[in-house]
């Protein structure tokens, strides 16, 4: 197993960077008065999934402080699967990419739980 030094080395903060800059761009297309309610806040939210991972890792020699930042990361996963519901609702985007993204934020979120269950995985 091949020792991981940054956080960028880690598969799900990649993908959270990229499902989160996927989100970014996506979200251009949003109208104008949702500028300060939906688009703020699913840009948010995806953001601070991939940022929470960076702090978690960097507080792995402390379990708690490590579970805890991945504790949060989750709840911001969940938060963007439910931005991504009302960006769907509102027909901002399609079931299709809806679907892909939601499927995204299920892998993200069953990493982060694993990463839970087993932190002396990660201490240091």
């Amino acid at each position: 197993m091949k020792l991981i030094r940054t956080h960028k080395e880690l598969a799900v903060y990649q993908l959270a960077f990229e499902t989160a800059m996927e989100i970014f761009n996506i979200s251009k297309t949003f109208p104008k008065e949702e500028k300060y309610s939906l688009t703020d806040q699913i840009r948010r939210s995806s953001r601070s999934v991939a940022s929470n991972i960076a702090e978690a890792f960097r507080k792995r020699r402390y379990p708690k402080a490590f579970v805890s930042k991945l504790s949060d990361a989750e709840g911001e996963a969940a938060e963007t699967q439910v931005w991504l519901d009302f960006a769907e609702a509102c027909e901002y985007i399609d079931s299709k990419t809806h679907d892909d993204l939601y499927y995204k934020y299920d892998h993200i979120l069953g990493m982060i739980v694993k990463m839970i269950q087993e932190p002396e995985k990660w201490s240091i």
